[in-house]
């Protein structure tokens, strides 16, 4: 397999000062000589002339003689080449593709809406020149691929109960899943010469036709979660009001007002409304 190879051709400069030396030369034989037929060589200069070209800062121009490669111009500036050179311009520049958000099924096999932005760069001109048709096109194909598999690798959102470990997601994986998206386009695009500078997802949403039901699932997940709290912090403070009153001997009580009192705390600590309280002016009993 070729490599790039990167080559100096001669100064513009000093070729188009020998141009110029070349048609007064001939210019002035045919006119010392009388003999127009000398201005045919003219003809010459005009034909090599075509071998001038300019490099812009961060582009490149890849040199293909009769079907060989041969070589690569990544110096910016004023050149001259066989004119009989295919001249191939690529640009080195950092390019953004920002993919349009596509229907996929995620790991669970929900129908996801996802989009992913990558920056990436020519590296290798050899190959984005002659080892892909168009790497343009190319760039395109391979992210929206990429982007497809590594999101069902993963599930849109994870649901799980509080204190347990669940797997990485997609809207919770954040570093990780662009990571993984990056080295996935490095990988795809390495045989386009293409190297990736960045790659992120820059939307993600349910489809709509789920889109109801998985935010029903995600406020009952949540409701869920708040509800677990505030019962684990109840239990808490009714197990410190009655070690406090058992300790500090204030009032004692029986198992059955003890259970009483228990459901009472926990009705108040527990309930979505404020208590109103009821006061006894009479016998505790």
């Amino acid at each position: 397999m070729k490599e790039e190879k990167t080559i100096k051709p001669i100064s513009g400069w000093i070729m188009l000062m020998v141009h110029l030396v070349m048609l007064a030369a001939i210019g002035y034989i045919a006119y010392s000589l009388h003999q127009p037929a000398w201005l045919l060589l003219g003809f010459i200069p005009f034909i090599t002339m075509i071998g001038f070209m300019i490099v812009n800062p961060n582009q490149s121009t890849v040199l293909v003689l009769f079907g060989k490669y041969q070589g690569t111009v990544k110096s910016d500036g004023f050149f001259w080449v066989n004119p009989f050179n295919m001249k191939k311009r690529i640009s080195l520049r950092a390019h953004n593709f920002d993919n349009e958000p596509i229907k996929v099924n995620d790991k669970l096999g929900n129908p996801i809406m996802i989009g992913a932005v990558v920056v990436w760069r020519v590296k290798d001109t050899y190959k984005a020149a002659f080892d892909v048709n168009d790497y343009l096109e190319f760039v395109q194909i391979q992210s929206e691929a990429a982007l497809r598999r590594m999101a069902g690798h993963y599930p849109y959102d994870e649901f799980h109960d509080e204190g347990e470990e669940g797997e990485i997601s997609l809207r919770s994986g954040g570093k990780e899943v662009n990571d993984e998206l990056e080295q996935a386009l490095d990988r795809r695009l390495g045989i386009a010469g293409i190297e990736v500078l960045e790659a992120r997802i820059s939307h993600l949403a349910y489809a709509n036709e789920i889109a109801g039901a998985m935010l029903q699932r995600q406020q009952a997940t949540a409701i869920v979660a708040a509800r677990r709290k505030i019962v684990e912090g109840a239990v808490g403070m009714v197990e410190m009001a009655l070690e406090e009153l058992s300790q500090k001997d204030i009032v004692h009580l029986d198992d059955e007002k003890k259970a009483q009192m228990v459901s009472n705390l926990m009705v108040v600590l527990c309930s979505d409304k404020a208590a109103s309280p009821i006061v006894n002016a009479g016998s505790l009993y």
